[in-house]
């Protein structure tokens, strides 16, 4: 049996891009953790907040790559003849990906109180009308 997606369709040219976006989407498998928050902070700005405690600056790597934004979180084990009763606190690694449309930009990172912010920019795409001259055989 094949396996059918949106952009086997006949009428979506040139969407394979698109197709395989979404399944690099479904295969990333984030579990939860860290928590974080997505809102619209303008009409074309968005701000994503990770709740990232524990972690320091330095713990924390964000980067772009092929549309696709990815916060990884590594802390150093401290704990190194420490003796704990118990351990609630997480202290694990982390990787959270979130893919971005064309035209969104990262304009900004900052760090505050355990939470990170990530801003994100939405320029506006070149609306452009071309007419396309037949020639003749």
């Amino acid at each position: 049996m094949t396996k059918m997606t949106f952009a086997s369709h006949p009428f979506l040219l040139g969407f394979e891009q698109l197709d395989r976006l979404v399944e690099r989407t479904v295969k990333s498998g984030n579990d939860g953790y860290p928590p974080y928050n997505i809102e619209q902070s303008a009409a074309d700005a968005y701000r994503i907040t990770l709740a990232v405690a524990g972690f320091a600056e330095d713990d924390l790597s964000i980067t772009l790559e092929d549309r696709q934004l990815s916060v990884r979180g590594r802390q150093a084990d401290d704990s190194e003849g420490r003796v704990f009763l118990h351990r609630g606190i997480a202290a694990r690694q982390f990787q959270r990906t979130f893919v971005l449309a064309d035209g969104v930009e990262v304009a900004a990172a900052s760090m505050e109180n355990g939470l990170l912010f990530v801003d994100l920019k939405q320029t506006a795409p070149d609306s452009v009308v071309k007419t396309i001259k037949i020639t003749r055989g």
